[in-house]
């Protein structure tokens, strides 16, 4: 949980360097070379004793501090980089958020398999190094295909990253700002009981900065944070009812479900495996629906994604009860990923390109690290259901099957209420959204296809009301 939560706290900080210095490409490319040196620092192995005589288990320490860090400085700003290749009234966005989605899923699909499988018959050390060498090649493929981003990314002031602060470059030093980011993280990740105050007090911190922000912008952009600030608070939600699939339902699924055989860890190449498949389909809906105007608006669609997160919980609960005594079959175990996955579709994928669309340029990344920020609460959260269980987190602890169903069944009512209240007030959002007035940013890009199918216009917009007509 504590590796988990640092992971989505720092890009706060790789996201605001980004905005103010360095640009999205190159803190996307630092963040990537940190990534490479974590993931091959993972490869070196202990003596198994897990003691602090052994010195590899600091190497550990730094492996897990470079991939902190290396996040840090590339999830948010990767995702923004997307968002800058459109234009911010394109109603193809939320689908190229969904592309983008699939290929972080196929990834996540194609690691879990490759390393899980060297690990298993060759030992970790090649699984861990596998995922090292797959890094290097994203980083050379980012480096090499520069072209493509059409000069999206660069510094907002190019020339003052030259600038000589303390000998060095103004961008050197930023980069041993993130070097000694590395060393506190590194620190914080032995003590993890502070990481919870660090969350609650970085959270705050985050808040009054953004809102600091807000009101120094015009009413419609400062209107369009609020609206920004109301999709972040969704996330703690859902994703605290999501990653009880790598926890409570792991365990469940271990102990009373009816596997045939297959081994548990399997069953967490489902969702990415259900992502890879699905997300075109969802792709093609939004644009399908976005031509004749009948798209739900981005509030809307993640109201969906909850109620659809809710109603996997009580599909899995039905299941069980309706086998009785028996294992439950695994039937129920495939609809509640089914159901967790479309509902993270609608969700996760949206949200990020609303996010981008939203934010004004010099607060892009922050705004995307603050969406990011969100997923880490709902890390936390999850590990305060996973208790309910009974014992640690339902990790291991004390799970009884009645007990784990009792818990799911809250969980699916209140998460189905929170998205049909979502989807009430979505109208209300939308109205901060001010899509009316929403202007694209010069992209100067030439995409394919941007004016043959239709006006481009912000998801949830009626082509009455695009600004351009």
């Amino acid at each position: 949980m504590t590796y988990t939560s640092l992971v989505y706290i720092t890009p706060v900080l790789g996201g605001w360097l980004a905005d103010r210095y360095l640009g999205q490409r190159k803190a996307v490319a630092f963040g990537a070379v940190l990534l490479t040196f974590g993931h091959f620092f993972m490869a070196f192995e202990g003596d198994g004793s897990g003691y602090s005589n052994d010195p590899t288990l600091n190497i550990f320490w730094l492996a897990l501090a470079l991939i902190i860090v290396g996040s840090g400085f590339l999830k948010a700003n990767i995702s923004v980089i997307v968002g800058q290749l459109y234009p911010r009234t394109d109603m193809r966005r939320d689908s190229a958020y969904t592309i983008f989605y699939i290929g972080i899923n196929l990834g996540a699909a194609a690691g879990t398999i490759i390393a899980g499988y060297l690990g298993e018959t060759l030992g970790w050390a090649y699984g861990f190094g596998a995922a090292g060498i797959g890094m290097l090649l994203g980083l050379v493929v980012f480096i090499f295909g520069k072209p493509l981003l059409k000069g999206q990314g660069e510094p907002p002031v190019p020339a003052k990253l030259k600038e000589k602060v303390a000998g060095f470059s103004l961008e050197w030093l930023l980069y041993g700002v993130g070097l000694v980011g590395v060393a506190v993280i590194w620190l914080l990740i032995q003590f993890q009981d502070a990481v919870g105050w660090i969350l609650l007090l970085s959270g705050i911190a985050l808040l009054g900065y953004v809102l600091k922000e807000a009101f120094k912008l015009d009413a419609h952009s400062r209107d369009r944070v609020f609206a920004m600030i109301c999709i972040i608070l969704l996330m703690p939600i859902f994703w605290g009812l999501f990653e009880q699939a790598g926890g409570s339902v792991n365990l469940f699924t271990d102990r009373y479900v009816d596997r045939q055989g297959v081994p548990t860890s399997l069953f967490q190449s489902i969702n990415p495996i259900y992502i890879i498949l699905l997300g075109p389909l969802f792709a093609g809906l939004w644009q399908f629906l976005g031509r004749r105007g009948w798209e739900p608006s981005t509030y809307a669609k993640m109201g969906l994604g909850i109620a659809q997160m809710g109603l996997a919980f009580i599909v899995l609960v039905w299941g069980a009860n309706a086998a009785g005594d028996a294992l439950v079959p695994v039937l129920f175990i495939f609809l509640f990923y089914l159901l967790s996955t479309t509902g993270e579709l609608c969700l996760s994928p949206v949200g990020l390109s609303a996010i981008n669309r939203l934010s004004v340029r010099h607060m892009a990344s922050l705004m995307m690290a603050a969406f990011f920020f969100g997923t880490a609460g709902g890390n936390f959260v999850a590990g305060f259901m996973g208790t309910l269980m009974g014992g640690e987190g339902g990790h291991g602890g004390e799970i009884t099957r009645d007990g784990a169903l009792d818990i799911y069944w809250t969980m699916g009512l209140v998460a189905v209420g929170i998205g049909v209240f979502v989807i009430l007030v979505s109208p209300l959002v939308k109205k901060l959204m001010h899509l009316d007035t929403l202007r694209d940013d010069d992209v100067s890009d030439d995409l394919s296809g941007q004016g043959e199918v239709a006006e481009p216009i912000g998801p949830g917009a009626h082509p009455a009301t695009d600004p351009r007509s």
